[in-house]
């Protein structure tokens, strides 16, 4: 019972984040978006206190629940031993703890947030790295199928849906999440939870937590007779079943172990063992060390920056004549209610939520090395439009915080740069104002290119005070390939 109790609030958790980042409309995050702010790291790095609090106090109570239930990355990891398991049963074995490599991991996610390494923050997080694979390699395979059910019912003149474009957002971060996929896919298939109880830092941080969890899987030695069932369906190579000993800093409380048990020897159940006998079953440090440890870990990754500041392939880019080219920015665009790019380094895990729901395509991840897979503003596709505030609402960590419509409109997140020689009005002796046309804050005026003759050629004159940054100029803009209007970013944002 417990385990298709745990099943179905798996299964739940898993399609319903998987939701998010597939939705392309919206409306899931209205039902489901408080899903991906209680996963652990987006929570720390928000200062989530309430949430992080009831994360510990359910790994003390039940143990490793997070990681078997609520966690995307490990449901997607039981799929794949799920399947794998149908070719081949009882295939399993019990192995000893990489203690060591845990902790260096553990240590180089530290070491990556303090000193401002996002790519290996990015990599490393179990929550943003299904978040790469879900929006990368799922929702265009969602798009298109929702593109084929439009075709299809336009045929039948209906238009309960509508055809999205499907692009690739970044070439960098698809390969590191078809990477990911492929590595995590074989490893779950080959010996299930070996990401989990190796690498993953927030596994290794709850696995400290659960050794000493209230509720457990427990053997009764007077009931077993050794069959070895229980360790060979372990998919977290935790149980010892010649010593009758669970590692409860691995164990992910799937239950599964129950299940498989015919002498009924395994029960959760309030564990009994003392502590020196838990401690060496999970073959633990002693407890003074495992705790310095542990509160020197969390305390290290709750004062860390996560993600160096976003870098730039912006650029305008309109019809279909000639691809633009990213204009060189001396500073990087961050979204509005990010604040500044420090915030940004400090709380933004790459996991692409606010990617996934830019209804704009302005939002893409990063390819440059310091802030790889981060999400960065560029205008060729659309523009950031001021009564837009989808990223805001979905972001996890703190990285974008929430704001209104009228914030929105009011918060310059950079501003407008006219380039002599790319203009349409000079270059080719033809009146344009596109960019004037189309300034939702009405900061550029078209004014004579000379000021003693009123008759000749109008150019854009920027008001920076005014101009908040969207990129409507830049987008629209009909210069090739670069575009005669870009906007430079602000490192902080203020307020007009």
């Amino acid at each position: 019972m417990l385990r298709k109790i745990r099943i179905i609030l798996a299964t739940l958790f898993f399609v319903a984040l998987t939701l998010l980042f597939l939705d392309f409309t919206g409306t899931v995050h209205a039902w489901f978006g408080w899903m991906a702010r209680i996963q652990f790291l987006p929570a720390l790095l928000a200062l989530n206190i309430g949430v992080l609090i009831a994360l510990v106090a359910l790994t003390w109570i039940c143990g490793r629940i997070y990681c078997s239930v609520i966690c995307p990355l490990g449901v997607m990891q039981d799929i794949f031993g799920w399947l794998g398991k149908r070719s081949k049963k009882n295939r399993y074995a019990y192995s000893p703890a990489k203690t060591t490599l845990r902790l260096i991991v553990l240590a180089v996610m530290v070491v990556s947030l303090a000193a401002g390494i996002g790519s290996l923050t990015a990599l490393l997080a179990p929550y943003s790295s299904y978040g790469r694979i879900a929006q990368n390699l799922f929702a265009p395979l969602w798009q298109w199928g929702n593109n084929a059910l439009a075709y299809f019912a336009e045929r039948a003149d209906s238009y309960a849906f509508y055809t999205t474009d499907v692009w690739i957002k970044g070439t960098a971060t698809l390969v590191i999440a078809a990477l990911t996929f492929v590595v995590l896919g074989v490893l779950a298939w080959r010996g299930g939870r070996t990401y989990c109880n190796t690498i993953c830092p927030v596994g290794t941080v709850l696995g400290f937590l659960s050794k000493y969890s209230l509720f457990r899987p427990v053997i009764d030695v007077s009931k077993c007779n050794g069959c070895g069932l229980c360790a060979r369906n372990c998919k977290a190579a935790c149980i010892d079943s010649q010593n009758h000993r669970i590692d409860y800093s691995r164990c992910v409380a799937c239950m599964d172990c129950i299940g498989k048990c015919h002498q009924g020897a395994i029960s959760y159940t309030r564990g009994h063992c003392p502590k020196d006998e838990r401690e060496k079953a999970a073959g633990a440090e002693p407890k003074d060390a495992s705790r310095r440890r542990f509160l020197t870990t969390t305390a290290a990754v709750a004062v860390a920056s996560v993600v160096k500041a976003q870098e730039k392939t912006v650029d305008g880019g309109l019809a279909a004549i000639a691809d633009k080219q990213i204009p060189d920015r001396s500073t990087p665009i961050v979204p509005p209610g990010a604040q500044s790019l420090r915030n940004m380094e400090r709380h933004c895990t790459a996991c692409q939520l606010c990617v996934s729901v830019c209804p704009n395509g302005v939002l893409r991840p990063s390819a440059r090395w310091e802030n790889l897979m981060q999400p960065e503003a560029s205008y060729e596709r659309g523009y950031c439009r001021p009564e837009c505030t989808k990223c805001s609402e979905v972001c996890p960590a703190g990285a974008i915080r929430r704001i209104d419509r009228a914030e929105k409109s009011a918060i310059q997140i950079g501003h407008a740069v006219w380039v002599k020689a790319n203009c349409v009005p000079l270059t080719d002796g033809v009146e344009c104002g596109n960019c004037a046309r189309h300034c939702p804050t009405g900061a550029i005026q078209m004014v004579p290119s000379e000021a003693e003759d009123p008759g000749s050629p109008k150019i854009p004159a920027v008001n920076t005070e005014r101009c908040i940054g969207c990129g409507a100029c830049e987008n629209l803009c009909p210069a090739r390939p670069f575009s005669a209007i870009y906007v430079e970013g602000h490192e902080h944002h203020r307020t007009i």
